[in-house]
Protein backbone atom coordinates (compact mmCIF):
# COMPACT_ATOMS: atom_id res chain seq x y z
CA UNK A 1 0.00 0.00 0.00
CA UNK A 2 1.25 3.43 -1.51
CA UNK A 3 2.30 5.88 1.73
CA UNK A 4 -0.50 8.99 2.20
CA UNK A 5 0.82 12.44 1.32
CA UNK A 6 -0.41 14.48 3.99
CA UNK A 7 0.24 18.20 3.01
CA UNK A 8 0.40 21.40 5.15
CA UNK A 9 -0.90 24.21 2.66
CA UNK A 10 -1.13 27.84 3.45
CA UNK A 11 -3.57 30.76 1.75
CA UNK A 12 -2.78 34.23 2.28
CA UNK A 13 -3.99 35.62 -1.07
CA UNK A 14 -6.27 38.77 -0.16
CA UNK A 15 -8.41 38.66 3.07
CA UNK A 16 -8.40 35.32 4.71
CA UNK A 17 -5.09 33.85 6.47
CA UNK A 18 -6.08 30.07 5.72
CA UNK A 19 -4.20 26.48 6.88
CA UNK A 20 -4.94 23.08 6.06
CA UNK A 21 -3.98 19.60 6.29
CA UNK A 22 -4.46 17.49 2.97
CA UNK A 23 -4.50 13.99 2.79
CA UNK A 24 -4.18 12.04 -0.92
CA UNK A 25 -5.40 15.48 -2.42
CA UNK A 26 -8.89 14.84 -1.26
CA UNK A 27 -9.32 14.48 2.44
CA UNK A 28 -9.28 17.44 4.69
CA UNK A 29 -8.01 16.71 7.61
CA UNK A 30 -8.02 20.70 8.94
CA UNK A 31 -9.25 23.63 7.61
CA UNK A 32 -8.70 26.87 9.21
CA UNK A 33 -9.76 30.42 8.22
CA UNK A 34 -9.16 33.76 9.48
CA UNK A 35 -11.43 36.10 7.79
CA UNK A 36 -11.02 39.50 7.83
CA UNK A 37 -14.27 40.68 6.55
CA UNK A 38 -15.47 42.85 9.35
CA UNK A 39 -12.17 44.78 9.18
CA UNK A 40 -12.45 45.40 5.94
CA UNK A 41 -16.47 46.24 5.87
CA UNK A 42 -16.10 49.73 7.37
CA UNK A 43 -14.09 50.83 4.24
CA UNK A 44 -16.18 49.30 1.77
CA UNK A 45 -13.57 46.95 0.38
CA UNK A 46 -10.35 45.33 0.98
CA UNK A 47 -7.45 47.59 2.24
CA UNK A 48 -4.00 45.60 0.83
CA UNK A 49 -1.84 47.43 3.24
CA UNK A 50 -4.27 46.17 6.16
CA UNK A 51 -4.91 42.72 4.80
CA UNK A 52 -1.08 42.15 4.86
CA UNK A 53 -0.21 43.23 8.44
CA UNK A 54 -3.81 41.52 9.41
CA UNK A 55 -1.90 38.06 7.73
CA UNK A 56 1.39 38.40 9.33
CA UNK A 57 -0.53 38.62 12.62
CA UNK A 58 -2.84 35.71 11.84
CA UNK A 59 -0.70 32.75 10.13
CA UNK A 60 1.49 31.24 13.15
CA UNK A 61 -1.88 30.64 15.05
CA UNK A 62 -3.91 29.57 12.16
CA UNK A 63 -1.42 27.25 10.84
CA UNK A 64 -0.64 25.81 14.61
CA UNK A 65 -4.28 25.31 14.86
CA UNK A 66 -4.37 23.38 11.30
CA UNK A 67 -1.78 21.49 12.92
CA UNK A 68 -3.71 20.33 15.88
CA UNK A 69 -7.34 19.82 14.68
CA UNK A 70 -5.27 17.12 11.88
CA UNK A 71 -3.98 15.76 15.18
CA UNK A 72 -0.16 16.05 13.40
CA UNK A 73 3.59 17.92 14.21
CA UNK A 74 5.58 18.95 11.43
CA UNK A 75 7.51 16.15 11.64
CA UNK A 76 4.53 14.22 10.02
CA UNK A 77 4.16 16.51 7.10
CA UNK A 78 5.46 15.32 3.36
CA UNK A 79 5.06 18.93 1.91
CA UNK A 80 4.31 22.21 2.04
CA UNK A 81 1.76 23.95 -0.48
CA UNK A 82 1.40 27.69 -0.55
CA UNK A 83 -0.46 29.97 -2.70
CA UNK A 84 2.20 32.16 -4.42
CA UNK A 85 -0.37 33.70 -6.97
CA UNK A 86 -2.49 35.79 -8.37
CA UNK A 87 -3.33 38.31 -5.48
CA UNK A 88 -2.62 40.77 -3.65
CA UNK A 89 1.39 41.11 -3.78
CA UNK A 90 1.78 41.87 0.08
CA UNK A 91 -1.19 39.20 1.48
CA UNK A 92 0.42 36.83 -0.71
CA UNK A 93 4.52 37.46 0.64
CA UNK A 94 3.29 36.77 4.14
CA UNK A 95 2.20 33.26 3.09
CA UNK A 96 4.74 32.70 0.72
CA UNK A 97 7.85 33.68 3.01
CA UNK A 98 6.32 31.48 6.02
CA UNK A 99 6.25 28.56 3.85
CA UNK A 100 9.80 29.09 2.62
CA UNK A 101 10.92 29.32 6.10
CA UNK A 102 9.05 26.31 7.36
CA UNK A 103 9.92 23.95 4.15
CA UNK A 104 13.54 24.78 4.98
CA UNK A 105 13.10 24.79 8.65
CA UNK A 106 11.65 20.82 8.12
CA UNK A 107 13.56 19.95 5.29
CA UNK A 108 10.08 19.34 3.00
CA UNK A 109 9.44 20.09 -0.11
CA UNK A 110 7.93 23.18 -1.18
CA UNK A 111 5.18 23.16 -3.82
CA UNK A 112 3.77 26.45 -5.08
CA UNK A 113 -0.13 26.95 -5.98
CA UNK A 114 -2.03 29.13 -8.61
CA UNK A 115 -4.79 30.62 -6.58
CA UNK A 116 -7.10 29.65 -9.92
CA UNK A 117 -6.04 26.18 -9.51
CA UNK A 118 -6.55 25.69 -6.02
CA UNK A 119 -10.31 26.85 -6.80
CA UNK A 120 -10.68 23.87 -9.26
CA UNK A 121 -9.57 21.61 -7.58
CA UNK A 122 -11.82 22.47 -4.43
CA UNK A 123 -14.03 20.08 -6.42
CA UNK A 124 -11.63 16.84 -6.10
CA UNK A 125 -12.38 17.43 -2.23
CA UNK A 126 -16.17 17.32 -2.63
CA UNK A 127 -16.23 14.71 -5.28
CA UNK A 128 -14.13 12.24 -4.20
CA UNK A 129 -14.33 10.54 -7.66
CA UNK A 130 -13.29 13.05 -10.01
CA UNK A 131 -11.02 13.41 -12.64
CA UNK A 132 -10.89 14.90 -16.15
CA UNK A 133 -11.15 15.99 -18.46
CA UNK A 134 -14.01 18.34 -17.79
CA UNK A 135 -15.27 22.28 -17.90
CA UNK A 136 -14.76 24.19 -14.75
CA UNK A 137 -16.62 27.81 -14.33
CA UNK A 138 -14.21 30.23 -12.08
CA UNK A 139 -16.29 33.00 -10.58
CA UNK A 140 -14.81 34.92 -8.05
CA UNK A 141 -14.24 38.26 -6.56
CA UNK A 142 -10.97 38.94 -8.94
CA UNK A 143 -11.50 36.22 -11.51
CA UNK A 144 -13.92 34.57 -13.91
CA UNK A 145 -12.58 31.82 -16.06
CA UNK A 146 -13.90 29.09 -18.24
CA UNK A 147 -11.06 26.48 -18.12
CA UNK A 148 -11.04 23.10 -19.94
CA UNK A 149 -9.49 20.67 -17.45
CA UNK A 150 -7.60 18.70 -19.69
CA UNK A 151 -5.47 16.41 -17.09
CA UNK A 152 -4.42 17.55 -13.39
CA UNK A 153 -2.79 20.88 -13.82
CA UNK A 154 -2.64 20.50 -17.67
CA UNK A 155 -5.71 23.81 -18.67
CA UNK A 156 -6.87 25.69 -21.57
CA UNK A 157 -8.58 28.86 -21.15
CA UNK A 158 -11.62 29.00 -23.01
CA UNK A 159 -12.93 32.41 -22.26
CA UNK A 160 -12.09 34.92 -19.64
CA UNK A 161 -13.39 38.43 -18.63
CA UNK A 162 -12.08 41.41 -20.33
CA UNK A 163 -12.69 44.07 -17.76
CA UNK A 164 -14.36 43.48 -14.25
CA UNK A 165 -14.32 39.94 -13.28
CA UNK A 166 -18.10 38.93 -11.95
CA UNK A 167 -17.23 39.33 -8.21
CA UNK A 168 -15.96 42.64 -8.46
CA UNK A 169 -19.12 43.93 -10.53
CA UNK A 170 -21.20 42.35 -7.20
CA UNK A 171 -18.93 44.40 -4.80
CA UNK A 172 -19.21 47.42 -7.35
CA UNK A 173 -23.38 47.12 -7.49
CA UNK A 174 -23.73 46.41 -4.34
CA UNK A 175 -22.10 49.48 -3.13
CA UNK A 176 -24.05 51.78 -5.53
CA UNK A 177 -27.01 50.68 -3.87
CA UNK A 178 -26.26 50.79 -0.54
CA UNK A 179 -26.04 47.80 0.54
CA UNK A 180 -22.23 47.84 1.39
CA UNK A 181 -19.32 45.04 2.02
CA UNK A 182 -19.42 42.29 0.89
CA UNK A 183 -21.86 42.58 -2.19
CA UNK A 184 -22.07 39.15 -3.34
CA UNK A 185 -24.04 37.82 -0.45
CA UNK A 186 -25.35 40.86 -0.21
CA UNK A 187 -27.08 40.80 -3.54
CA UNK A 188 -27.84 37.70 -3.54
CA UNK A 189 -29.93 37.92 -0.39
CA UNK A 190 -31.83 41.03 -1.03
CA UNK A 191 -32.73 39.55 -4.85
CA UNK A 192 -34.67 37.36 -3.03
CA UNK A 193 -37.18 39.49 -2.46
CA UNK A 194 -37.26 41.64 -5.97
CA UNK A 195 -38.23 40.85 -9.42
CA UNK A 196 -35.59 39.75 -11.97
CA UNK A 197 -37.60 40.95 -14.62
CA UNK A 198 -38.11 44.33 -13.58
CA UNK A 199 -35.43 46.18 -15.22
CA UNK A 200 -33.33 45.04 -18.31
CA UNK A 201 -29.71 45.00 -18.08
CA UNK A 202 -27.85 44.87 -20.68
CA UNK A 203 -25.54 41.26 -21.75
CA UNK A 204 -22.32 41.68 -23.61
CA UNK A 205 -22.35 39.55 -26.20
CA UNK A 206 -19.03 39.27 -28.74
CA UNK A 207 -19.56 38.74 -32.25
CA UNK A 208 -16.21 36.42 -32.80
CA UNK A 209 -16.60 32.60 -33.52
CA UNK A 210 -17.07 30.64 -30.10
CA UNK A 211 -15.96 33.40 -27.96
CA UNK A 212 -16.90 33.16 -24.54
CA UNK A 213 -15.92 36.10 -23.17
CA UNK A 214 -17.28 38.04 -20.27
CA UNK A 215 -17.63 41.70 -19.65
CA UNK A 216 -19.55 43.47 -16.78
CA UNK A 217 -18.28 46.61 -16.95
CA UNK A 218 -21.49 47.48 -19.20
CA UNK A 219 -23.61 45.88 -16.66
CA UNK A 220 -22.25 47.80 -13.72
CA UNK A 221 -22.06 50.92 -15.60
CA UNK A 222 -25.73 50.25 -17.12
CA UNK A 223 -27.08 49.88 -13.30
CA UNK A 224 -24.99 53.03 -12.05
CA UNK A 225 -26.87 54.90 -14.91
CA UNK A 226 -30.44 53.56 -13.39
CA UNK A 227 -29.58 54.86 -10.22
CA UNK A 228 -28.83 58.26 -11.23
CA UNK A 229 -31.51 58.93 -13.13
CA UNK A 230 -33.83 57.95 -10.79
CA UNK A 231 -31.95 59.95 -8.12
CA UNK A 232 -32.27 62.93 -10.78
CA UNK A 233 -35.76 62.41 -11.31
CA UNK A 234 -36.14 62.00 -7.87
CA UNK A 235 -37.82 58.47 -7.77
CA UNK A 236 -37.94 55.65 -5.56
CA UNK A 237 -35.76 53.07 -6.66
CA UNK A 238 -36.48 49.34 -5.46
CA UNK A 239 -32.93 47.95 -4.21
CA UNK A 240 -34.78 44.31 -4.47
CA UNK A 241 -35.77 44.64 -7.99
CA UNK A 242 -32.12 46.46 -8.91
CA UNK A 243 -30.08 43.84 -7.00
CA UNK A 244 -32.59 41.19 -8.47
CA UNK A 245 -32.30 42.07 -12.36
CA UNK A 246 -28.59 42.66 -11.96
CA UNK A 247 -27.70 39.48 -10.92
CA UNK A 248 -29.92 37.71 -13.58
CA UNK A 249 -28.39 39.61 -16.35
CA UNK A 250 -24.64 38.58 -14.65
CA UNK A 251 -26.15 34.63 -13.99
CA UNK A 252 -27.50 34.64 -17.73
CA UNK A 253 -24.52 35.01 -19.31
CA UNK A 254 -22.38 33.33 -17.06
CA UNK A 255 -24.29 29.98 -17.54
CA UNK A 256 -24.75 30.22 -21.49
CA UNK A 257 -21.10 30.30 -22.08
CA UNK A 258 -20.09 27.76 -19.22
CA UNK A 259 -22.68 25.85 -21.09
CA UNK A 260 -21.54 26.19 -24.29
CA UNK A 261 -17.88 25.56 -23.62
CA UNK A 262 -19.43 21.96 -22.71
CA UNK A 263 -20.94 21.86 -25.71
CA UNK A 264 -17.62 23.06 -27.79
CA UNK A 265 -15.46 20.25 -25.61
CA UNK A 266 -18.12 17.50 -25.90
CA UNK A 267 -18.05 17.04 -21.90
CA UNK A 268 -21.52 16.24 -20.12
CA UNK A 269 -19.66 17.40 -16.34
CA UNK A 270 -18.91 21.05 -15.60
CA UNK A 271 -17.76 22.01 -12.46
CA UNK A 272 -18.07 25.98 -10.40
CA UNK A 273 -15.09 27.03 -8.59
CA UNK A 274 -14.69 30.48 -6.25
CA UNK A 275 -16.73 33.06 -4.09
CA UNK A 276 -19.19 33.34 -6.47
CA UNK A 277 -20.02 29.88 -6.78
CA UNK A 278 -21.83 30.31 -3.48
CA UNK A 279 -24.75 32.05 -5.41
CA UNK A 280 -28.16 30.71 -4.80
CA UNK A 281 -29.21 32.05 -8.56
CA UNK A 282 -25.88 30.84 -10.53
CA UNK A 283 -26.80 27.67 -8.46
CA UNK A 284 -30.30 26.82 -9.58
CA UNK A 285 -29.93 27.81 -12.84
CA UNK A 286 -27.10 26.04 -13.79
CA UNK A 287 -28.41 22.77 -12.65
CA UNK A 288 -31.68 23.58 -14.32
CA UNK A 289 -29.99 24.76 -17.78
CA UNK A 290 -27.65 21.39 -17.14
CA UNK A 291 -30.27 19.32 -16.78
CA UNK A 292 -31.94 20.27 -20.17
CA UNK A 293 -28.52 19.80 -21.79
CA UNK A 294 -27.86 16.51 -20.27
CA UNK A 295 -25.11 18.16 -18.45
CA UNK A 296 -24.14 17.14 -14.64
CA UNK A 297 -23.29 20.26 -12.63
CA UNK A 298 -20.66 19.93 -9.24
CA UNK A 299 -20.50 22.59 -7.06
CA UNK A 300 -18.68 22.74 -3.65
CA UNK A 301 -19.94 23.27 -0.35
CA UNK A 302 -19.50 26.91 0.42
CA UNK A 303 -17.03 27.05 2.83
CA UNK A 304 -14.94 25.43 -0.31
CA UNK A 305 -15.56 28.29 -2.39
CA UNK A 306 -14.39 30.84 -0.88
CA UNK A 307 -10.44 31.20 -0.16
CA UNK A 308 -9.50 29.01 1.99
CA UNK A 309 -5.93 26.43 2.42
CA UNK A 310 -7.67 22.60 1.36
CA UNK A 311 -8.44 23.85 -1.89
CA UNK A 312 -4.45 24.73 -2.22
CA UNK A 313 -3.55 21.42 -0.39
CA UNK A 314 -5.57 19.06 -3.06
CA UNK A 315 -3.46 21.00 -5.98
CA UNK A 316 -0.10 21.01 -4.55
CA UNK A 317 -0.47 17.25 -4.29
CA UNK A 318 -0.93 16.84 -7.57
CA UNK A 319 1.83 18.96 -7.92
CA UNK A 320 3.94 16.88 -5.35
CA UNK A 321 3.64 13.42 -7.61
CA UNK A 322 4.75 15.20 -10.98
CA UNK A 323 7.94 16.38 -8.28
CA UNK A 324 7.52 19.87 -9.58
CA UNK A 325 8.60 21.72 -6.41
CA UNK A 326 9.54 25.22 -6.05
CA UNK A 327 12.79 26.23 -5.00
CA UNK A 328 13.33 28.03 -2.17
CA UNK A 329 13.84 31.32 -4.09
CA UNK A 330 9.83 31.32 -5.03
CA UNK A 331 8.30 34.72 -5.08
CA UNK A 332 4.81 35.94 -5.01
CA UNK A 333 3.26 36.79 -8.45
CA UNK A 334 0.47 38.81 -8.12
CA UNK A 335 -0.78 38.46 -12.15
CA UNK A 336 0.00 34.92 -12.43
CA UNK A 337 -1.52 33.55 -15.12
CA UNK A 338 -3.36 30.07 -15.09
CA UNK A 339 -0.45 27.66 -16.27
CA UNK A 340 2.16 29.40 -16.15
CA UNK A 341 5.41 28.43 -13.88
Amino acid sequence: MEKDVKILAIESSCDETAAAVVVNGRKVLSNVIASQIDIHTKFGGVVPEVASRKHIEAITPVVQEALSEANLTLNDIDAVGVTYGPGLVGALLVGVQYAKGLSYAISKPLIGVNHIEGHISANFIQYKDLKPPFVCLVVSGGHTFIVYMKDYGDFEVMGQTRDDAAGEAFDKVARAIGLGYPGGPKIDKISKQGNAEAITFPRANFHEKDCLDFSFSGIKSAVLNYLNKKKMKNEEVNEADVAASFQKAVVDVLVDNALKACEIKRVDRIAIAGGVASNSTLRTCMIEKGKEKGIDVLFPDTILCTDNAAMIGSAAYYEFLKKKNAPLELNAIPNLKLGQR
